[in-house]
């Protein structure tokens, strides 16, 4: 903690102000006494007498007010004088405190006083040391936006801050080349922007949830992870979206996913083909033997190994042989309530009057795995929800719940392989639906949804 100074040193700082006041104070003084003392006793009297005039008496108000108005000039001299140097420092403060108020902190003033003042010379330094802590201060911070813009720019996440009449305020690299082709993004409508961006863009951006969702980009499919923050810039409303690519992340998890499952495969396979390795020889051995009693028993051991075997594999073998989708009309009234029967749900809105077209039982299977979800999210029943809609050129399948919705991570891995947030899960559900999605040329969504809960959405061309 800074020393507070002694009362001696601040009567020290004191002493040469006192001193110069003092003086101009006695000056005036002795300054007022000799002109009324000229006045009224020598040499004005004695002239007035030899002019034949009344001369003036010492205490007379004539004398006193023409004493008063000979010193008025005199002491307005002294006074600024002695206020010489106060009127200099005030018009330097007066500068530099504008230029600080302008955003100028290059401006400083002599740490010496003006007239030699201790009192002004110790101001004036503390003055020059709060510019100088000034200036160095709006360095770093300089240095500190240059490398947070730098950061911000160059990250591969793509950054949009729109306002509360959503006009964009800062677009990064990464969202311009995203949005419009590495056009500057800045004071332009967030929809006007999106207008010839692809459809499910367009959709997730427009809306105010977490999500993950794929876009078609240069003839590839691209996942993107989306994050929505609002919060409020120098008093107004502003909202921070962060798109994240997750394509390769996605790939990377999924490869090392079937390599786990190949794993798995393989120490299951080690564990049932070795006993049945172990049970043949021991068989042959019966044989030779002449043992025969002892061998059904061993066959049936191989038996029920190589059958534990088999429906192991047949659980994975389901998922990776998918058929291809046989596409055929289908009427939405017949095929929705068929979901029904299988777990109840609301339907919201009008079923589109035009028949679909996909395969009735693979999308029936992806659904019903949806649905299955959504009851098993804690929702409850009557918070299951089921849309059909056609924006533009796709048939869209929407499910959502009223559960606790998912974390970002749990987001960005739910689409994995074998990925399961449940305890008794086998994480092929919502895998298996994207598979279904993608063969009939259409990608899966999700996100968590206003006021809690999930959203998951199965869209797909209609031609």
């Amino acid at each position: 903690m800074k020393e507070a100074p002694r009362p001696e040193r601040r009567a020290g700082w004191h002493r040469s102000l006192h001193l110069r006041l003092a003086l101009c104070l006695i000056a005036a003084a002795v300054a007022a006494v000799l002109i009324h003392m000229t006045l009224t006793l020598w040499p004005v009297p004695q002239l007035a007498a030899a002019l034949g005039r009344t001369p003036l008496t010492p205490w007379s108000w004539q004398a006193l007010a023409l004493s008063f108005g000979l010193m008025l000039p005199i002491a307005w001299g002294l006074a600024s004088l002695l206020l010489m140097p106060l009127t200099s420092l005030l018009r330097a403060l007066e500068s530099t405190v504008l230029s600080y108020r302008d955003g100028e902190f290059g401006s400083a003033i002599a740490a010496d006083a003006p007239g030699g003042l201790s009192e002004l010379s110790s101001l004036m330094r503390l003055h020059s040391e709060l510019g100088q802590a000034l200036r160095e201060q709006r360095r770093h911070l300089a240095q500190r936006e240059l490398l947070l813009d730098t950061v911000v720019q160059n990250t591969p996440v793509a950054l949009v801050l729109t306002d509360a009449r959503e006009r964009i305020a800062y677009a990064n690299i990464a969202a311009r080349q995203l949005m419009d082709h590495g056009r500057s993004l800045a004071g332009r409508s967030l929809d006007e922007v999106l207008a010839q961006a692809p459809e499910d863009l367009r959709l997730a951006l427009a809306g105010a949830q977490d999500g993950l969702f794929s876009v078609g980009l240069d003839g590839q499919e691209e996942r993107f992870h989306l994050s929505t923050r609002d919060f409020r810039l120098q008093g107004q409303p502003h909202r921070l979206r962060l798109l994240r690519r997750m394509t390769r992340e996605l790939s990377r998890q999924e490869v090392a996913s079937w390599k786990r499952v190949i794993r798995v495969i393989s120490h299951e396979l080690n564990n049932s083909l070795a006993p049945i390795s172990s049970l043949a020889h021991s068989g042959a051995e019966l044989a030779r033997r002449g043992q025969h009693e002892r061998v059904p028993g061993v066959f049936a051991s191989i038996g029920e190994r190589a059958q534990h075997l088999h429906a192991f594999l047949a659980g994975y073998a389901r998922f990776a042989k998918l058929p291809a989708p046989a596409l055929a009309p289908v009427d939405w009234g017949p095929f929705i309530e068929s979901l029904g029967a299988h777990y109840p749900f609301t339907l919201t809105g009008a079923l589109p009057a035009a028949p679909g077209r996909f395969d009735a039982a693979q999308m029936a299977q992806a659904l019903i795995n949806l649905l299955k979800n959504a009851h098993e999210s804690g929702s409850a029943p009557e918070g299951v929800s089921l849309s059909v809609s056609a924006p533009r050129e796709d048939w869209r399948i929407e499910v959502g719940d009223r559960g606790p919705g998912m974390t970002e991570t749990q987001l960005s891995q739910a689409l994995l392989p074998f990925y399961s947030t449940k305890r008794s899960g086998s994480g092929l559900g919502l895998a298996l639906s994207r598979e279904i999605a993608e063969a009939h040329g259409g990608r899966i969504a999700m996100g968590n949804r206003e006021g809690g809960g999930l959203w998951v959405a199965i869209s797909w061309p209609r031609a």
